[in-house]
């Protein structure tokens, strides 16, 4: 699958049913003035389900024939690919079963239940939910909607690029994008340099889930022993086939990122627009922040996806305190006396 043969599928996606307006590119105005650069904030984390994932997820079940939708649909998610396909199942009339991880925050969790999904808890992490859905479609006849790697899920996040396009002005010079599987980053890629090559691409990881960063490297996929759990909505262990080919092609760098610059991301998206972030939703901007401080970011507009917003309230205490240096913090303590 090469870049034409994707701007193609995204032309096709359904997406439009779902979602019969853009999401809205946003400025941020102070983080402009800090890098230099006019930037704007695809709006992802203002669809019906907090998630660019919803696009995805729709696609490939709209596509399914009749036979397919009546055996139902099941996916394996750490959220947001689970509330995409909940979401999308409900609208179509589907039955839908998600299995997930223990360890997914909760609001993901209850929300993919009160859509009316049957939910499944196991493992750690991704891969170990994977599994277990693989096991579930085997003995069940489900069909698999897999999170990343299937061209019509890649060709439904694609979308958003075909969206930015038709809603920029002023000529675009970067976008930056999350990575965890690659599904997002493999569309919006190929479709950017299908049409306008000159524009850079850049595939955003954090430090302790850089499967994506390390297989480009390496050349061929690399499975990473274990994957950190802050940024839950990217933490796989290996990126997909399909994904990692487009990715490898069409993606112009991959940037790792640490918890702590993710923190701050979230601050400033906070500061700008009000918006809270989840982690994985902030990565474009840690990504964006760090290369600008190198004074990498090509001229134009800069763009970050914006990619969701589910995050549990009580972690909003420790991703604050984070941004916050130690010092600041211990001066800001009462003293007896």
């Amino acid at each position: 699958m090469d870049c034409h043969s994707m701007f193609a599928r995204a032309l096709d996606a359904r997406v439009f049913e779902v979602l019969p307006a853009p999401t809205p590119l946003d400025e941020v105005r102070q983080l402009s003035e800090r890098v230099g650069r006019r930037v704007l904030l695809k709006r992802e984390d203002l669809t019906p389900v907090f998630s660019f994932k919803l696009r995805g997820a729709y696609n490939r079940i709209a596509h399914l024939d009749d036979q397919q939708k009546a055996r139902g649909v099941i996916a394996a998610s750490a959220g947001n690919h689970a509330q995409g396909v909940a979401y999308s199942a409900w609208r179509l009339g589907i039955g839908a079963r998600v299995v997930m991880p223990r360890a997914t925050p909760e609001i993901k969790v209850a929300a993919v239940r009160r859509l009316g999904a049957t939910v499944t808890l196991v493992g750690d992490d991704y891969s170990e939910a994977e599994t277990t859905c693989a096991r579930i479609v085997a003995e069940s006849g489900m069909t698999l909607v897999h999170a990343y790697d299937d061209p019509e899920v890649i060709a439904g996040q694609a979308t958003i690029a075909l969206e930015i396009m038709r809603q920029t002005v002023s000529p675009l010079g970067s976008i930056f994008v999350p990575v965890g599987g690659g599904g997002l980053a493999a569309g919006i890629a190929a479709v950017i340099k299908a049409v306008t090559p000159r524009i850079k691409v850049y595939g955003v990881e954090p430090d302790d889930s850089d499967a994506m960063t390390r297989s480009i490297r390496a050349g061929r996929r690399i499975a990473l022993d274990r994957v950190g759990s802050f940024a839950d909505g990217v933490a796989v262990r290996r990126v997909g086939d399909a994904t990692f080919a487009l990715c490898r092609e069409y993606l112009d760098e991959c940037i790792t990122v640490s918890v702590q610059e993710i923190c701050a991301s979230i601050k400033d998206v906070f500061d700008d627009t009000r918006a809270v972030l989840e982690p994985a939703g902030a990565l474009a901007v840690a990504g964006l922040t760090r290369l600008a401080r190198s004074g990498g970011v090509p001229t134009g507009i800069a763009i970050a996806i914006a990619s969701g917003a589910n995050v549990d309230f009580v972690r909003l205490g420790s991703i604050a305190e984070a941004c916050v240096p130690k010092q600041e913090r211990a001066a800001a303590l009462p003293t007896g006396g």
